[in-house]
Formats: structure tokens, C-alpha cells, sequence
């Protein structure tokens, strides 16, 4: 039996499956994770990131130089101030598509399901 390829997706070209490699390995480090996550809800300055991830402003200041290369991140300076953002929506679902998948892979009810209005019903992909 032969199989139908033209609905299939073409696989990515070198320079494209390169980038996606860079971006996975961008995402290898727990504080990269944890600033990007910090970043989800809108920009902000080193220091506060610093404070929200609980590592000091030169250490986190070269992990978002890194992300910026990466193109994950942007910046906007206001003064003596940079403030960081993520760079585009693809890089927040990213994230949190990682964040919640480790959460389903944990076990139990994930935290991303809960709400203060929200009763706990079956994740279709998962069964819990």
C-alpha cells in the first residue's frame, strides 16, 4: 500500500531545523526558562528579573544577552534602564507549551488547568 505524502508537511530546511536546534539549546538552562516565563506577562527591567528568579542582576544579565542572540528576547532602553521583552507570540506558546507539558507529565491536575472559577475536568490528552 502506498502511502499519500502530499498532505504530509515537507521537512524544514538545514538553516531552519539549525535555528530551531539554537532555540532548543537556549531553552537547556532552568534560569533561561524561568526568565523567559517571568517575561510572559510583559517587560521588564534586569534587576526585577534578577529578583523574580533569584539570581543576581550580572548573572542574569548574561543569560538575556544570550537569549537576545537568540532572538528570543528584545530590549527597550528608557533612560539608564533596558528593559526585556520576549520577542514574539511563537516564543511565549513555546514556553508555556513546555511549562504545561511538564506539568501533564508530573501527574495529578495540572496547575495551569486550576482557577479560582475553574471546577477539575478531563484533559482529553491525557486523561486526567
Amino acid at each position: 500500500m502506498r502511502v499519500d505524502t502530499q498532505s504530509r508537511r515537507p521537512i524544514p530546511g538545514d538553516e531552519q531545523v539549525e535555528l530551531a536546534v539554537r532555540v532548543f539549546q537556549m531553552l537547556s538552562d532552568a534560569t533561561r526558562v524561568r526568565l523567559l516565563w517571568a517575561l510572559l506577562d510583559g517587560e521588564m527591567p534586569v534587576n526585577e528579573l534578577a529578583a523574580a528568579v533569584g539570581k543576581s542582576p550580572a548573572g542574569v544579565s548574561q543569560h538575556l544577552a544570550k537569549l537576545r542572540m537568540a532572538h528570543l528576547v528584545r530590549t527597550r532602553r528608557q533612560g539608564n534602564q533596558i528593559f526585556y521583552r520576549i520577542e514574539s507570540s511563537h516564543v511565549s506558546q513555546l514556553v508555556e507549551d513546555a511549562i504545561y507539558h511538564a506539568e501533564h507529565s508530573s501527574g495529578g491536575f495540572p496547575e495551569h488547568h486550576r482557577s479560582a472559577d475553574a471546577v477539575p475536568h478531563d484533559d482529553p490528552a491525557t486523561g486526567t
